[in-house]
């Protein structure tokens, strides 16, 4: 696919012996926001506060982010020059709630879970019922990109 293009973003959530697979497609969205909006919604859908949270990503974009405190300091700045704003605003208070850690792993290198979230996040890109990414074609309008 496409960057920008189709997209989606799939999450495998596990917790003792519980197991929960979340994906969803988008029409016109990047790489980068999917991969984010996979930890936002995977953190949404946890239930219990105060257990031990660890995000596996193949995403240095989102895992450099947080463990590198990247994004505290574009908060910090107001926001400027950052892109996918409105998701990351999404995010902070999910961090506030669960303090995950980070930790990348190298995508397509055989990670059992990482490539399930691959292939649900390529099934989801690829279905007919794709949802829009709003908040994309809000920066696309802000631009004055007009690819619709």
């Amino acid at each position: 696919m496409g960057n920008p293009g189709p997209g989606g973003y799939g999450a495998v959530l596990m917790y003792g012996g519980h197991r929960k697979e979340i994906s969803a497609g988008y029409m016109l969205t990047t790489n980068n926001r999917m991969e984010l909006m996979a930890v936002i919604r995977a953190l949404g859908k946890i239930n219990q506060r105060g257990i031990p949270v660890e995000v596996y990503t193949d995403s240095q974009y989102v895992c450099n982010a947080i463990e590198k405190g990247w994004l505290f300091g574009w908060k910090k700045k107001g926001w400027t020059k950052v892109k996918n704003v409105d998701l990351w605003k999404e995010f902070l208070p999910l961090y506030d709630i669960f303090k995950p850690k980070f930790i990348w792993v190298k995508g397509h290198a055989g990670n059992k879970e990482n490539e399930r979230c691959d292939q649900l996040a390529t099934a989801a890109a690829a279905a007919s019922d794709k949802k829009t990414d709003f908040g994309y074609l809000e920066v696309l309008k802000k631009d004055g990109n007009n690819l619709l």
